[in-house]
Order: structure tokens, then C-alpha cells, then sequence
């Protein structure tokens, strides 16, 4: 039999990789699988900057050692905590380097099943080996849960596509692009493609295009009315960071419609000069059908002012985003989903990340309606990475079987306290 091993980590972008950090500065005997940053690689386009601040672009080691800010100092790299762009690979080339210092173990390896077994979970991987954990941590990313238009799915990919397949945009040029979405994906790609040649229709849903704002002097007497945190401005933001535990209580279809609608995905105020008056944009437009014809893309929109357009386009990418589904994840079959405990197809998290299923444990994105919007950016890699490493290490310490403290049961709605 394999060795088993305390805790396997799936997933390496900033929460597999900070709480790796924080498992082996605690001497946990854990296995981390997945290539490094790895949706930041290959599903973002070049040339991008974060529209999250410095401040809360980090990776998180225990003592706070390798913050942005010093991988910056250290390479003479500009940097400021609030109102400079992190470029995009600045940020991938600072999780390579934490992982490099933090992480050393960091298997590349695909995972491509994920079993339950009476001792824990086997992991059966790309190789073929078969890797035996006690308790399993699911930090996957978004790149499984691209969303893509029903009435674009059936079209051939030379035709429609996700922007995620969209890290380089020199292919498109001198040609007719529709882009579809008014979030961060959409609008970084419309600027870019149409920096690089490509004739780019922008088509929104919305009434406007909804930037986020840019940083500017902030008052005391502003400050006391719009607190700051790693989210922005505001009490609503301020609260989700700062009272995860208090969100986890709240009932769940609160929780569930406070993600839905606080902090879409809006793009960065830098976007706005790069797109507003360059692009061309049809707003307040929907896509009523698609049709493949000639080797190009008619698509019929409906208008909310009323009407119709017609738009034909050599291709249509849609930055629609992501939907979080555990059916998305290529590692888990039946042996898992007929036991994992979803609220819209996203689990139900103890206040321990732990799912209904012992010792199943997600963060990142997944875990967004549990502990709040926080998640879905690699801010809440910090409160994710501290709270699960110390329940691990102390269910460790303890010899508790997985599944946390002997002093929680799940319920439908998640754990109680009995």
C-alpha cells in the first residue's frame, strides 16, 4: 500500500500555494499537485494588469515574509499599495518565485480522479500513481467553470470561443471580432485586440459599461464613510473582509444573493481611456440567436430599447465568465458528487472549509457562498490560508478522524454544533 499522507492539495495558483506555505512551516506531512499559477498562465491575456490594488495582489506565507511589495523592491520594479496596476506578469512571475522559496515540493502533476476511501481519499493521477491523503484540499481555480452562451455553444470553435483560450491576440488581427460581456474579461480583451490590429465590437447586456473606479486622496471624514479593505471601498466590502465568520451565518440564500451582486466583474478603471469612444459598443443588447454561415458568425441581438441588430463577425469570443459546478471538475465522478451537499451546484462549507463529505475541503471560488465574495479574488487567500491551516494542524495534533472536531455533525444546511 502507498504511503498516506496527512493533507493532498489540489491546485496550485495563490490559495493551493499559501496554504501549502503555511501546512510546511507547520511540519504537516502534505502532497500539493498542479502546475503553478497556472490559470493566470494560460487563461488570461498578455498584456493585461490586475485590477485588484498591490496591496492586495499578495501570496501568503505564515509570517508574512514575501508580500508583493518586497518581490517588487528586490527586482526594482515599480509598485505602490493603491493606484499603481500590478501588469499581469508581474503577478505570475511573483507566485512563481513564492512557490520557488515556499513550496519546493510542488508536484506538476494533473489529477484525474479523486476517490473516497475508508482511511481518506485516493488521488489517482496523470502518471499513473496512485496517491493516498487522509484529507483532501480542492483549490482548483475558475478555469473549469468557464461560462460560454447557449446560443454560442454548439458553434464550431473557429467560430466561438471562451476568452480564457485568449492568452495571445496577434491571430485576430485585420479581422472583424465580436467580443460578448461587459466584465474585466471582455473589456481587457477588447482593448487589446484592438491595440493589435483586430476590428472589435464590443456587445454589453448593460446600459453602461460599469469601470471601478480609480484611487484617488481619501479624507478621514471619507474614510469613516467608506472604509478601505482588500475589495475597495465601502462597509459592504469592508464587512465581507473583515467578518467572514459572520457571512458564513448568515441564512444561505442571503449569502448566496450577496455574491451574486456585490462586486461584479467589473473591469479596471484603467480600461476605460483604452475602450470608451475607441471601440465601437452596442449596449443594452442581448443574444437572441447565432448562426454559422460562410465560414463566418451572423449573430441576431435584441436591443431593450426594442428592435433587432444584425452583427456578422470572422469570430465572436465570449468573455461571459465563470459559474462555479462541482460537475465541471474533471476529478470527481459519482463517488463524490452523489455525496457532496451543493447549494446551485457550489458546496456548503463548514467554518472550517470542510464539505459534507470528511475531510473534502474547498477554498478559492468554490467556496464564495459560504464565506463571501472575498473568495473569488486572491485576497481571501490570507483568511483561507490561516483558518484551514490551524484546523488541520489541530485535528492533526488531536489524531481526529477527518471530518473536524467531535463536536460538530453536518446537517443539510451544513455543520451544527451539537
Amino acid at each position: 500500500m502507498t504511503e498516506i499522507v496527512d493533507v493532498a492539495i489540489i491546485g496550485a495558483g495563490p490559495y493551493g500555494l499559501s496554504i501549502a506555505a503555511h501546512l510546511a512551516a507547520s511540519g504537516v506531512d502534505f502532497r500539493i499537485f498542479g502546475s503553478p499559477m497556472h490559470t493566470w498562465r494560460t487563461s488570461m491575456p498578455e498584456g493585461m494588469v490586475l485590477k485588484s490594488e498591490g496591496n492586495a495582489s499578495n501570496l501568503y506565507d505564515p509570517d508574512g515574509e514575501y508580500p508583493m511589495a518586497r518581490y517588487c523592491l528586490e527586482r526594482g520594479l515599480p509598485y505602490k499599495d493603491i493606484g499603481y496596476p500590478i501588469p499581469l506578469a508581474t503577478f505570475i512571475n511573483y507566485g512563481m518565485t513564492f512557490q520557488q522559496h515556499f513550496v519546493p515540493s510542488l508536484e506538476d502533476r494533473l489529477v484525474r480522479s479523486v476517490i473516497p476511501t475508508r482511511y481518506g481519499f485516493d488521488l489517482h493521477l496523470d502518471n499513473g500513481e496512485v496517491a493516498s491523503a487522509r484529507r483532501v484540499v480542492v483549490a482548483a481555480g475558475i478555469r473549469a467553470y468557464e461560462y460560454m452562451p447557449p446560443q454560442l455553444a454548439d458553434l464550431p470553435i473557429d467560430l466561438a470561443s471562451h476568452s480564457a483560450l485568449h492568452v495571445k491576440v496577434g491571430g485576430f488581427r485585420d479581422r472583424d471580432v465580436a467580443i460578448i460581456g461587459g466584465g474585466a474579461s471582455a473589456i481587457n480583451l477588447a482593448a487589446l485586440l484592438q491595440q493589435n490590429g483586430t476590428r472589435v465590437t464590443l456587445i454589453a447586456r448593460r446600459p453602461a459599461i460599469d469601470y471601478c473606479g480609480p484611487p484617488a486622496e481619501r479624507t478621514l471624514l471619507d474614510k469613516l464613510r467608506e472604509p478601505e479593505s482588500g475589495l475597495g471601498t465601502g462597509w459592504r466590502s469592508w464587512a465581507c473582509c473583515a467578518m467572514p465568520d459572520v457571512f458564513h451565518a448568515m441564512p444561505e440564500r442571503f449569502r448566496m444573493m450577496i455574491v451574486r451582486k456585490h462586486l461584479p466583474a467589473a473591469p479596471g478603471w484603467t480600461l476605460q481611456p483604452q475602450v470608451d469612444g475607441i471601440v465601437p459598443t452596442i449596449l443594452g443588447a442581448t443574444i437572441a440567436r447565432a448562426d454559422a454561415i460562410g465560414g463566418r458568425v451572423r449573430l441576431g441581438l435584441e436591443l431593450r430599447s426594442g428592435g433587432e441588430k444584425v452583427l456578422t463577425a470572422d469570430h465572436v469570443i465570449a468573455g461571459t465568465g465563470y459559474r462555479v459546478d462541482m460537475r465541471r471538475l474533471a476529478f470527481f465522478g459519482p463517488p463524490v458528487l452523489d455525496r457532496l451537499s451543493c447549494a446551485e451546484n457550489t458546496p456548503r462549507l463548514s467554518r472550517h472549509f470542510e464539505s459534507s463529505i470528511p475531510g473534502l475541503h474547498f477554498v478559492g471560488t468554490a467556496a464564495a457562498n459560504s464565506f463571501g465574495p472575498m473568495m473569488r479574488f486572491a485576497y481571501g487567500a490570507g483568511f483561507a490560508s490561516r483558518r484551514l491551516s490551524r484546523h488541520l494542524v489541530r485535528g492533526l495534533v488531536r489524531g481526529s478522524v477527518p471530518g473536524g472536531a467531535p463536536s460538530e455533525q453536518w446537517t443539510p444546511t451544513g455543520l451544527a454544533r451539537t
